[in-house]
């Protein structure tokens, strides 16, 4: 395990074995993460009207909400076995990535995997407990007064609809930041391989022009002798 994360000291962003924008391991990263974005923005109606605006929101809007919401946790196993499949997809870039990494993929990959952990936390903390709650329908339970209830969700306190379903949407809002905070990192890396390419170009060329220089007066002062 200590070699697999050991930084490798002799590898740099110009070494064969560098896995760093272009390699395939980044296509694994991005890929998912860009999809995770798009499920996000496809709730994104949904959850503006919650956090983003003034208005009062109407109960026939939290009913379709919650319909909605229903609808996604009962969808068939297929759909959350892609789900978690391109979870994982995303792990795997990102190990490639690491395994004997340098210096540069230390601190954009690894603060991109700690980004990464987080966002997969929020998903299974918030996210998926918000939803077991809403297809559990607590809030018609007789006997809820915003307190702990009896059924699935047994000791828990449960918050109102509105309030429950504005925790959701906060969280749907935090993982996009965090997704987004990955897409940065690794945007970032690319732009700090094209700056070191660059300079490593000038100092090669300085190199060139003065080993250049040097063969000229070299020349010039052998032909004076003769």
């Amino acid at each position: 395990m200590d070699s697999f994360i050991a930084v490798d000291k002799s590898k740099t962003t110009r070494s064969a074995n560098y896995r760093g924008s272009n390699s395939f391991a980044t296509f694994l990263i991005i890929g998912p993460t860009c999809f995770f974005l798009g499920i996000l923005f496809a709730q994104f109606p949904y959850d503006f009207p919650l956090l983003w605006t003034s208005d009062d929101v109407l109960p026939t809007f939290l009913d379709q909400l919650e319909t909605h919401l229903k609808f996604m946790y009962q969808a068939p196993p297929l759909i959350a076995r892609i789900l978690h499949i391109m979870v994982g997809t995303g792990f795997l870039g990102l190990f490639l990535k690491l395994f004997r990494p340098s210096e540069a993929n230390m601190l954009f990959d690894g603060a991109s995997l700690i980004l990464y952990v987080i966002g997969v936390g929020i998903y299974i903390t918030n996210i998926i407990k918000g939803l077991r709650t809403v297809d559990a329908g607590i809030w018609n339970d007789p006997e809820f007064k915003g307190s702990s209830v009896d059924g699935p969700l047994t000791g828990e306190v449960v918050l109102g609809r509105e309030d429950s379903l504005k925790v959701l949407a906060a969280s749907n809002t935090i993982l996009a930041l965090v997704l987004v905070g990955v897409l940065v990192l690794q945007a970032g890396q690319w732009y700090a391989e094209r700056k070191d390419k660059e300079e490593a170009e000038k100092f090669e060329q300085a190199d060139k022009d003065k080993k250049a220089a040097a063969a000229t007066s070299g020349g010039a002062a052998s032909k004076k002798k003769q």
